[in-house]
């Protein structure tokens, strides 16, 4: 049973768009009566995306994205729709109507989930089987208490073939689900394998309380050291953090980013439980954001060794976009936190943390490690390259503070680096602003939808399609002056469709809201239509305008195939008059 619309249409009027997105988004800017901010789903640095409080819909100008605030939950929360609708439901306070469908079949999300959750609940059975030896052989070596084990629900994939996949089939889940929560593979002969084989494995948790995914460390020689669920209908890498499950309740006012599962696990058994780690790729621009829910501070601890130097700067460059507060941990003597608490303890690192430098101090002295500062030339050089990084500093006041730290360095007047930070600062600026115009002037046809169906053939007509929508979602009367037009005149059948779809909503005078009608459509239709709506509109002369555009719709329609002749004929009939005038 579908959900009712009048549900539908009741839960989008009571979730203002701009209070939903303001949960994820800063929005500060406003032009006209949008606000705008930093898109949630590319990274960017001048903010392109549109929040409308008018027409209850958003839009990226960068990376094309839109629609309504049900879309807006579905790919910001990576939930289908049902849930995004029982999400927004709960926020507003209201109750989904029940499905007459039994549980099982009530959403195929619920039933990975499920797999996932027994899934792990076997693998943590294991531990204290046999074939789980190699496992607490390794969580012993690394001092991992019964007590932390049990918190993370940590357990182990026993080096057989198909030991998981024949556990769950037992207990009735099918091969295919198996497959599609990536913890199966086909193999040659046409059955099924295990992903996860002779591993110590760690369930990954979502805010939510759900597992929604498995990494795995190896037990013993091979590769990959570490292995994660490949992305799914319930998990993506890029949108979720190890153990922020845990740490989101930390009293500490602070997330520690570490670079592995083990380094978090080692933290919050040492009493640093706001420990959280990528999933197996380089820290994303949606993490950055993740964090910022909740908190404004974050202290990167990343390994010692050049590549975590490395990773470091990389991370502090989405962390600071995101609104955070960035510090970094310098370990001594150690290559990792794990190494550090063992030899030197808990209270040792506590005063590491407090001891922590700020982003700017510590992109500094990477940057100093590489000049001899007792040479010209390396002066100079570590010169060039610092007031780059200082000249993209926010505030005067900061880049003054930290231009005289430079040339105390290497021993010249604060003038003259300030000069330098100056120039460095119109540099970026004037490459802001270039960037800024070509992505003004960029046509919305850049946007190519994968949907091969909502792409334009006929893009004269097109355009006169989506003018005529424009106008008719703007003030929804104008129907009655378009009669004799049909959805089959339109070259566009995504947009045909659209129209058909007004048209049966104002016969039955249904909500036209641009929220509701977007919350009916998927994600890159959502894209489409919102950006139709974001093109001005004037109802000064909107039955003129609405006259042309059907006229020119059929005009099209005309060109094509066996309609060829009738358009001449048209023609000759109209210069015939003309001169008959």
């Amino acid at each position: 049973m579908a959900i009712p619309k009048s549900f539908i249409e009741e839960l989008v009027a009571r979730s203002d768009i701009v209070e939903v997105v303001s949960d994820y988004v800063q929005l500060t800017k406003r032009s006209g009566s949008n606000m705008f901010g930093l898109c949630p789903f590319h990274s960017e640095k001048t903010p392109s995306f549109s929040v409308s409080p008018d027409k209850q819909i958003y839009h990226c100008f960068g990376c094309g994205k839109g629609g309504g605030v049900i879309g807006f939950i579905m790919e910001i929360e990576n939930l289908p729709y049902r849930d995004a609708v029982a999400f927004l439901a709960r926020r507003a306070g209201l109750e989904v109507p029940e499905d007459e469908k039994s549980p099982e079949e009530r959403s195929r999300r619920a039933r990975l989930l499920e797999l996932n959750r027994r899934a792990a609940r076997y693998f943590y059975s294991v531990l204290s089987t046999p074939r789980g030896a190699a496992a607490v052989e390794y969580i012993n070596s690394r001092r991992l208490t019964p007590k932390t084990v049990k918190a993370f629900g940590i357990g182990a994939a026993p080096d057989e073939w198909t030991a998981l996949s024949d556990a769950m089939c037992a207990e009735g889940f099918t091969e295919s689900e198996l497959l599609e929560a990536g913890l199966a593979k086909k193999g040659r002969n046409g059955g099924i394998y295990d992903v996860f084989r002779n591993r110590l494995v760690f369930p990954v948790i979502d805010v939510r309380g759900s597992v929604i995914g498995f990494s795995g460390r190896i037990l013993g020689e091979g590769e990959p050291k570490y292995l994660n669920t490949p992305d799914t209908p319930v998990f993506t890498k890029s949108r979720n953090l190890f153990a922020l499950n845990i740490a989101k309740r930390t009293k500490r006012g602070m997330l520690i980013l570490a670079e592995g599962n083990v380094d978090v696990v080692m933290l919050h058994q040492a009493g640093f439980d706001c420990a959280v780690a990528s999933l197996g790729t380089s820290l994303t621009a949606e993490q950055a954001r993740l964090m910022s829910r909740y908190t404004k501070d974050v202290v990167i601890a990343y390994d010692s060794d050049a590549a975590g130097v490395k990773a470091a700067q990389r991370a502090i460059g989405l962390l600071e976009p995101a609104g955070l507060k960035v510090r970094v941990l310098k370990i001594p003597d150690a290559k990792d936190p794990d190494e550090f608490i063992k030899t030197k303890g808990p209270e040792a690192f506590e005063l590491l943390l407090e001891r922590s430098e700020n982003q700017v101090d510590y992109r500094i002295d990477a940057v100093r490690a590489r000049y001899d500062l007792e040479t010209d030339d390396g002066r100079l050089g570590f010169l060039g390259e610092v007031t780059d990084l200082l000249a993209s500093l926010p505030g005067a006041v900061e880049r003054e503070i930290y231009s005289r730290k430079v040339a105390e360095l290497i021993g010249v007047s604060p003038e003259a680096v300030q000069s330098e930070v100056r120039r460095a600062a119109r540099r970026r600026a004037s490459g802001e602003r270039r960037r800024t115009e070509r992505e003004a002037m960029r046509p919305e046809a850049a946007f190519q939808p994968r949907d091969r169906s909502l792409r334009y053939d006929n893009v004269a007509s097109a355009a006169a399609e989506e003018g005529l929508i424009g106008y008719i979602m703007a003030d929804p009367s104008l129907l009655r002056d378009t009669e004799d037009l049909s959805p089959e005149d339109f070259s566009s059948k995504y947009l045909g469709e659209i129209f058909r779809e007004l048209r049966s909503r104002f016969s039955r005078h249904e909500d036209m809201s641009p929220g509701v009608i977007l919350s009916t459509l998927g994600a890159e239709e959502a894209a489409r239509l919102s950006a139709i709506l974001q093109k001005p509109v004037s109802l000064g002369n909107a039955a003129g305008a609405i006259a042309d555009y059907i006229d020119r719709i059929k005009t099209e329609g005309l060109k094509t195939g066996e309609n060829r002749d009738l358009l001449a004929v048209r023609d000759k009939l109209k210069q015939k008059k003309g001169l008959g005038g």
